[in-house]
């Protein structure tokens, strides 16, 4: 009788190990070290010197405008990709034809079959003085200026994110039951107030699980304000290249990470705490 479960517990762990093995030599190992060089001082040269100290943390305010662009954007970037892409995944889900839906999704990824970089030089071109502006003074409105400015970057977020939103979303809700909303319309409610008691709810774990790819990525984002913003946008991204690349101060850029990877995993466990209070169930929709 023992046997069986000291056998299936030996499976589950070789099973386990490849994971296990990857994710401590890829993400907690290298995490320490960027800890411990937090702690240290910048070499004369450039680089780290050895030391224990907390001024690279005490230091942080010095790159205050960048926590606090990205602080502001990205969570305001990611509520932009879920209202967006919502509706989108609803159509998908609930209104379309079963065969056209698989093909419909795939278009709806298609933007990630090109380079990142391609787009977003697309929408330097739609952006700058001969795109969208250019319109505008067409119609007599001058002077309007979209490209380098955080208008440009929440644009380029949520048109480069919005692929990755769509597919959870659209997970929660082709599993919604068409009878709890027939159900919901012959007890009286109307439209919006059964958007807000059955289909929202029922889609939160989906908007829970897109929302986290989509801030996650953006909170760490370069390549997106660095062209969009045109270097007067910072997020931390732009900060920790100058910090590592130029200053070579090794020690600050590894205090600013630290302080990083902090915010985000709070953020991301008060957000998954209260979704799940939402939700009524410890699963959320993984894709």
């Amino acid at each position: 009788m023992t046997a069986a479960p000291a056998r299936s517990r030996a499976v589950t762990a070789l099973l386990v190990a490849p994971a296990g093995l990857f994710f401590l030599f890829l993400l907690i190992l290298p995490l320490m070290v960027v800890v411990v060089f937090s702690f240290g001082e910048r070499a004369p040269a450039g680089g780290y010197s050895p030391a224990f100290t907390f001024e690279n943390y005490l230091n942080l305010a010095a790159r205050g405008q960048a926590f606090l662009n990205t602080l502001t954007l990205a969570p305001l970037a990611t509520l932009l990709t879920a209202i967006f892409a919502f509706p989108m995944a609803y159509f998908l889900a609930v209104k379309v034809d079963p065969r056209w839906r698989v093909s419909l999704l795939v278009l709806v990824m298609a933007p990630f079959w090109t380079s990142q970089l391609l787009r977003y030089y697309a929408w330097i071109m739609l952006l700058g003085g001969k795109g969208i502006p250019a319109w505008f003074s067409w119609i007599g409105i001058d002077n309007v200026r979209i490209i380098n400015t955080p208008w440009a970057v929440l644009i380029g977020a949520v048109y480069g994110f919005l692929p990755l939103m769509v597919p959870p979303i659209y997970v929660s809700l082709e599993k919604l039951d068409k009878r709890l909303l027939e159900a919901s319309a012959d007890l009286g409610a109307t439209p919006v107030r059964t958007f807000f008691q059955v289909t929202l709810p029922l889609a939160l774990p989906g908007v829970a699980t897109g929302s986290m790819l989509v801030f996650i990525l953006l909170m760490g984002d370069y390549i997106l304000p660095q062209y969009l913003g045109g270097g007067k946008v910072f997020f931390i991204g732009n900060a920790l290249v100058d910090l590592f690349l130029q200053s070579r101060n090794w020690p600050f850029g590894a205090a600013v990470s630290v302080a990083l990877v902090a915010i985000m995993f709070a953020t991301i466990f008060f957000y998954m705490r209260f979704v799940l209070g939402k939700t009524g169930t410890r699963r959320v929709a993984l894709v």
